[in-house]
């Protein structure tokens, strides 16, 4: 029946089990209209059960909100009390704590943990269709129990107009006003008998609840920790990924589990964080060990007793005529040497025997990959541009380049990482490509000193004349070549082409052990 105003009646209460305002709202709006999983995931359990798409905008704002809390069961809709106790078991699971650093305040993060919860949310409603049931029924008991007194009003309302227009007080002849209306009182008892076996089904059903609640949690943990891990691996940072599109986030995601290095996400996220502590233990004008005092005029490395003469002014003149003689008395050192200042290149091999597993099944080419990215980290903190050539036979190169002052686009270095040629192995081309990029820096920049690492796991010739053309551009730029033998311990040997070219060469056998790299990222 409806009311005054043509409506059916309706329940008391709110419908959503989480405050929140209407921004808080239009988030779950604006994510839920672009996001085609959660719009299906809604469709197939609204199909079967009700008021689901509220238990899912609600369990989006637990996990959304910075400071959610959980309505009062007085303040719900009897309808939606099982949504409600599902959200509270939600907030109170151990977990939840631990959901929340990866979810709040992120819209993508919180719809990802609804659509990890799914699962377990989907069994607790075919388990628990009978207390939603009840609870229908005690919303609809407490509905009825409200259309009598409704429909008596409106009937005293009309008869007193009609006797207001007939300028009489009619009453009945029991001295009412107006028609006695029906009572309410078997449908209030009714209605509350229905509510009172809703809260006793709700009651029961809370052990089971619980325990979902729990699952569903813990699974949203693991499945927002392991896409946050991935993005952390690929270098994609907190900031960049809050301002992409959520298509675009999706896309990615989805392109970083499923592209050809994947599996080694781990890989090269421990090769990033390996070198990110390396350069947090580099010392900044530090040359390596200290072996006695020398002669000079690098200030950075002068002795105490030098610089005590700059407090006396009669000795000023003298430093300043030993400055300029370079006749300083300085700290003298071996080993690390300075970082350059050109352009940081890394000539990865892609020939066909990178494929070959090592231990742990980790392929030659992913270790390399993955040091090459973790170089693409080195360069950018240091400012400095990052070429990655990828190459095999001599017909194949493929270059790319990140400069220093633009970002380093996602699908950019994607590309870089998936990128394979395939066919035999060749070093003279990649080499001399590192060198000329090296050559156009120094004659358009004026920066020298730049870095190459040439990662391969093969030995190949190189002519005499191509040689005599190495070296001199060596000299003229003032470049090292910094040489990784991966899973070919004959390359390093002593004689052979990879030892007369590198500077700092090393075999790499532990496709595990990324601490084998772990100087060369003190060094660049």
């Amino acid at each position: 029946m409806a009311d005054s105003t043509g409506q059916e009646p309706t329940e008391t209460g709110h419908t959503g089990a989480v405050v929140a305002d209407p921004y808080d709202r239009m988030a779950w709006r604006d994510l839920y209209a672009r996001s085609a999983a959660l719009r299906e995931l809604a469709a197939e359990l609204a199909a079967r059960h009700a008021h689901t798409t509220d238990l899912l905008a609600d369990a989006f704002l637990a996990a959304y909100l910075a400071a959610p809390r959980v309505r009062e069961a007085a303040e719900m809709a009897p309808s939606r009390l099982f949504n409600r106790e599902v959200v509270a078991e939600l907030a109170a699971s151990p977990g939840f704590a631990a959901l929340r650093r990866e979810t709040a305040g992120d819209p993508y993060a919180a719809a990802l943990a609804v659509l990890a919860e799914a699962p377990a949310l989907r069994l607790l409603l075919d388990r628990t269709e009978p207390v939603r049931e009840a609870a229908d029924r005690a919303a609809e008991a407490r509905r009825s129990a409200g259309r009598p007194a409704r429909t008596a009003g409106e009937t005293a309302r009309q008869a007193g107009a009609t006797a207001g227009a007939l300028g009489a007080g009619a009453t009945s002849s029991d001295g009412a006003a107006g028609p006695a209306s029906a009572p309410a009182a078997p449908a209030g008892q009714a209605a509350s008998r229905a509510e009172a076996a809703a809260r006793q089904a709700l009651e029961a059903a809370t052990p089971g609840i619980r325990a979902a609640a729990r699952t569903a949690t813990a699974q949203a943990v693991r499945v927002t920790r392991e896409e946050a891990a991935l993005m952390r691996a690929w270098g994609v940072g907190h900031g960049e990924l809050e301002r992409m599109p959520y298509e675009e986030r999706a896309r990615l995601a989805e392109r970083l589990r499923t592209g050809r290095l994947a599996r080694w996400a781990e890989l090269i996220g421990r090769f990033r964080q390996m070198a990110d502590g390396e350069r947090a233990r580099k010392v900044e004008n530090a040359t390596g060990e200290l072996i006695g005092v020398t002669l000079g005029d690098d200030l950075s490395r002068v002795l105490p007793s030098e610089l005590a003469h700059l407090g006396l002014p009669e000795l000023r003149a003298v430093f300043a005529a030993r400055y300029a003689a370079g006749e300083l008395m300085l700290y003298d050192s071996r080993g690390e040497q300075t970082t350059g200042q050109g352009a940081v290149i890394a000539c990865v091999d892609t020939s066909h025997s990178m494929y070959e597993e090592g231990p742990g099944g980790i392929t030659r080419e992913a270790w390399s990959k993955a040091c090459a990215l973790a170089l693409l980290d080195q360069a950018r903190h240091a400012r400095r541009d990052f070429v990655g050539i990828l190459f095999s036979a001599a017909d194949k190169l493929q270059v790319f380049r990140f400069p220093a002052g633009r970002p380093a686009p996602v699908e950019r270095v994607l590309e870089f990482a998936e990128t394979f040629l395939g066919g035999g192995t060749s070093y003279q081309r990649p080499l001399s490509a590192a060198a000329a990029l090296l050559a156009e820096e120094f004659d358009t920049a004026a920066r020298g000193r730049g870095d190459i690492v040439l990662i391969t796991d093969d030995e190949c010739g190189v002519t005499e004349q191509w040689t005599r053309e190495w070296q001199e551009a060596r000299h003229r730029l003032g470049f090292r070549l910094f040489g990784f033998a991966v899973g070919a311990p004959t390359a390093t040997a002593s004689g052979s082409v990879l030892e007369a070219l590198c500077d700092n060469l090393r075999p790499i056998e532990d496709l595990t052990d990324v601490r084998a790299a772990a100087d060369l990222f003190r060094l660049i």
